[in-house]
């Protein structure tokens, strides 16, 4: 699925939720971020989340849609759906880069990878670990899937 093919106003959605998610992230008291690691992450996730075509993550909005059998998902649901997306899209970022670090890869998307950035090297390997932690046991949890799944869809 292209993202031309996404109904107008989908990808907008969707930008702005990672923008929260990220925000999220940056301002959450668990991990208790200086402001030197608050802008070292946003660029990381930057660099590395919103790299590609955002084709998983868009389809995980439009197959909700279709499992919605014709009827629009509310606000919220659209959020929890973006939320679904995003957590594909991080997952998949993190495998890039310990794709990219275990194959001693130059590039990714034309840009330098990730660990080969100046001054990143040393701390990538954490850094791809918040990726995927924030999603898998923070925002991501069962609750919103079977909410998802659950909410007005017609089998």
């Amino acid at each position: 699925m292209a993202a031309e093919e996404v109904a107008p106003g989908t990808t907008a959605t969707f930008r702005r939720v990672y923008e929260t998610l990220k925000a999220e992230l940056l301002r959450d008291s668990a991990f208790d971020f200086n402001e030197d690691a608050v802008r070292w992450l946003d660029a990381m996730l930057d660099y590395n989340v919103l790299g590609g075509k955002l084709n998983r993550g868009l389809a995980v909005i439009e197959s909700y849609k279709l499992l919605k059998a014709g009827s629009e998902p509310s606000e919220d649901e659209l959020f929890l759906a973006c939320i679904l997306g995003w957590g594909i899209e991080w997952l998949q970022a993190y495998f890039l880069v310990l794709d990219d670090i275990m194959d001693n890869s130059q590039t990714r998307r034309g840009k330098p990878c990730w660990y080969r950035v100046p001054k990143v090297c040393q701390v990538t390997l954490v850094a791809v670990l918040l990726l995927k932690q924030y999603f898998v046991n923070g925002h991501v949890q069962i609750c919103y899937y079977v909410f998802l799944l659950d909410s007005k869809i017609k089998y």
